[in-house]
């Protein structure tokens, strides 16, 4: 096993899709579809700012965790990861963020 635990969470994801929805969050939120999926990273999001305005860090880190767990639910139900998602950073690595940010207003 990697020592690298967003490879871990990404396998352990992969593995509980086709689980019973009654045995695995995973495979419930799998079945529910990707809108739940999305409303359930919503949520996360929300609650992630939420505890940094608070300025509780252990809770911050918490909903951080959950955050990017129903993020890389979604990811995986698209046939994506955060492989993909580091390709994107990496792309944009170099450019400033106010140039690439109007780069994609033109799009």
């Amino acid at each position: 096993m990697t020592d690298d635990p967003f490879a871990r969470l990404e396998a352990v994801i992969a593995s509980r899709r086709a689980a019973d929805p009654g045995s695995s969050y995973v495979a419930s939120l799998t079945a529910k579809g990707r809108a739940k999926m999305a409303q359930k990273l919503g949520e996360e999001g929300v609650e992630t700012v939420i505890a940094a305005l608070s300025g509780d860090k252990a809770e911050t880190v918490k909903e951080a965790a959950d955050l990017i767990f129903h993020l890389c639910v979604l990811l995986a139900d698209m046939d994506l990861s955060l492989a993909d998602v580091g390709a994107e950073l990496d792309r944009r690595e170099g450019v400033s963020g106010l140039a690439e940010k109007a780069a994609r207003s033109t799009d």
